[in-house]
């Protein structure tokens, strides 16, 4: 079989002084045209479609231009199974693909992967010294008119907050850049395109150039200085883009594929295509989670007897609340030290030794929030961290992917994970498969999130069904969710003590279900969840990592419905746009010898006007039932299946 498929793609046409390569998915659906010569470049087909018409790519290390003439080639099929450490979606992922790799002259190679879900191509190089990279060329140019779902980025200092806009590619305006991961939308395809295994190398963004889009990349940072208390200012760039070894690959560029969007929401590719853990044993003391948070609601609890806020009494309280609901972690934000910028001394508000003695006495750890120049100035934290008995940290304000920042990444994570740390990038870029190589990286936010919505109602439902499809279709995603004040959009008011969510309850509960975090966090006040028992019984339920997943219904960005199977017992999780929808499917996925019970939490009757509105009940379900779902305006719907005893 192996050899077979090597004569499948192992294709060579001469043309002129050019030579045209060809590779096929294993299925033989997905058809890339590799063409070389004076100009590197390829083509897509699917099923026989052309989808990309023209994609010019190169690496440019050095002032000369380079000529790709092919010295060697290589090809084989691959076919193997990937267990990864923390599994956001299922434990056990195949992982098959047909290869070929293309050796140059000047120490240069090109490799591409064919999926049967896409297609993938990275640099290698095998040079003697280090070297700089003035640039990476990637023109993008598609065969039909095609819309993309964008975000926005006004410059390379970017926190990756954006509100996702759709729009037809020749509508953008000329120099517009956005962010990575992007979904294109090309005939009856839908493109999600993004990067994997991203190391010691800057984030790439896509720009619009003459009614293409073209790779853009941070500059080399010579020279800053401080901005405020927790970021810097960049006041000179190099007129390159990494400085690195010369022996070594560069990241990974990847497309999924598919006129069926369940497949967008389902890939692994990042998974697939990024490191793996040299010894996966050594990260067994990492534990995903749920958390809570007070900074979403300031700490201002209430109904107590004690003075609430970012002291002793308060943070007492979130450990008691997280242990009574066995909820493994609280976060520390800020507030919790003096100063932003001294990582080493507590609020005098605090006694941080007690609060860590008082969590291990009822089973809860403490995360705590630092500035992420804090840490760089101030590197032995994690030793200290350790040794206080602190279960790991949230780090904010990165806001950059240049080279010098994306190492500074990698530097965090594994000196973290020296100290058995685990880790919440805030101010952060999007996954890239950091988190594959150094699993105590649980999550990232780089999302428009519910944090937003104290000043600001911007993560609407609208812009959530973009997530599933796009950013956290890439890796785990801090949403933040867990709001019990509900409101529709016309009925949102911002408020940093009562702070709402938009959309309605079952909308919001779904997201645990939905949303894909290693570390994921119940948003709100505890004392409004007491009030609300029923959701934060059902929430805390609801695992972070799971052992299979399928995707039942989906459309970009309208509605996702999703089952997930995290031992015998499922979980569905179905969540709409501003507009309503109605499904139904079989639950033909449950095992055929069992019974069980589905407890379910939909939009109640009157949730098209009050969003808190719900309802709760559970009944009998077999492999053979039929289900039905309704979801309103701005809607949800969100389901346990457990098995039941004869």
């Amino acid at each position: 079989m192996k050899y077979y498929l090597f004569l499948i793609v192992a294709i060579i046409h001469y043309i002129g002084n050019s030579q045209e390569f060809k590779l096929s998915s294993p299925n033989k659906e997905i058809e890339i045209t590799l063409q070389t010569g004076d100009k590197l470049s390829f083509s897509i087909k699917s099923q026989g479609e052309k989808i990309i018409k023209h994609a010019e790519i190169g690496i440019n290390i050095s002032k000369k231009s380079i000529r790709y003439n092919p010295k060697s080639t290589k090809t084989k099929y691959i076919s193997n199974k990937i267990e990864p450490v923390v599994s956001l979606q299922n434990a056990i992922i195949e992982n098959n693909y047909n290869e070929l790799r293309v050796n140059f002259n000047k120490g240069i190679a090109l490799e591409l992967r064919a999926y049967n879900e896409g297609f993938s191509y990275r640099f290698l190089l095998s040079k003697k010294d280090s070297i700089d990279v003035i640039d990476e060329k990637l023109t993008l140019e598609f065969e039909n008119p095609t819309w993309v779902s964008w975000a926005n980025a006004e410059s390379f200092k970017n926190d990756y907050q954006v509100v996702y806009q759709s729009d037809s590619i020749v509508n953008i305006d000329e120099g517009k850049m956005s962010t990575l991961p992007l979904l294109f939308k090309e005939s009856e395809y839908k493109i999600l395109f993004s990067e994997a295994n991203l190391y010691d190398y800057p984030a790439m963004f896509l720009k619009k150039e003459s009614q293409k889009l073209v790779a853009n990349f941070p500059k080399v940072p010579l020279e800053h200085e401080p901005d405020g208390d927790r970021s810097e200012k960049i006041l000179k760039e190099a007129n390159y883009i990494a400085t690195i070894s010369g022996d070594r690959t560069l990241p990974w560029r990847f497309m999924v594929i598919s006129k069926d969007d369940k497949d967008i929401a389902a890939n692994e590719m990042v998974t697939k295509l990024s490191e793996q853990p040299e010894n996966k044993k050594q990260f067994s003391w990492v534990k995903p989670g749920q958390v809570t948070w007070e900074w979403w609601h300031n700490a201002e609890v209430y109904g107590v007897d004690f003075k609430s806020g970012y002291n002793q009494k308060t943070y007492e309280y979130y450990i008691d609340f997280a242990s009574e609901n066995q909820i493994p972690y609280i976060i520390m934000d800020e507030g919790w030290a003096k100063s932003t910028l001294n990582p080493f001394e507590p609020n005098p508000t605090i006694n941080l030794p007690q609060l860590i003695n008082y969590g291990k006495k009822k089973n809860v750890k403490i995360i705590l929030w630092f500035t992420w120049l804090a840490v760089e100035q101030n590197f032995d934290v994690f030793e200290t961290l350790e040794d206080w008995g602190i279960a790991g940290m949230k780090i904010d304000f990165m806001d950059r992917s240049d080279q010098w920042m994306v190492n500074y990444y990698e530097r965090v994570a594994k000196e973290a994970a020296k100290h058995h740390l685990i880790v919440d990038f805030h101010g952060s870029f999007k996954p890239a498969g950091l988190e594959i190589k150094y699993p105590n990286v649980l999550s990232n936010e780089g999302v428009m999130g519910m944090e937003a919505n104290i000043h600001g109602g911007v993560a609407t439902p609208d812009n959530n069904m973009y997530l599933p499809f796009v950013r956290n279709a890439v890796g785990p995603m801090d949403y933040t969710p867990g709001a019990m004040y509900s409101a529709h959009p016309e009925d949102y008011r911002p408020n940093w003590t009562n702070t709402m969510s938009i959309g309605t309850r079952a909308h919001q509960i779904a997201m645990y279900v939905v949303f894909k975090s290693g570390l994921q966090m119940l948003a709100d006040n505890p004392v409004n969840y007491l009030r609300e028992k029923e959701c934060l019984n059902f929430i805390t339920q609801v695992p972070v990592t799971w052992d299979e997943t399928k995707i039942l219904k989906a459309k970009s960005p309208e509605y996702i419905v999703i089952a997930k199977r995290k031992d015998d017992t499922w979980f569905i999780g179905g969540m709409t746009n501003s507009q309503e929808r109605a499904f139904d499917f079989k639950l033909d996925f449950l095992d055929v010898n069992k019974e069980y019970a589905m407890t379910i939490i939909k939009d109640g009757i009157n949730a098209d006007v009050q969003a808190m509105d719900y309802k709760k009940s559970t009944f009998p379900v077999s492999n053979t039932s039929d289900i039905k779902i309704f979801m309103v305006k701005n809607g949800g719907y969100v389901a346990k299946i457990e098995p039941q005893s004869k």
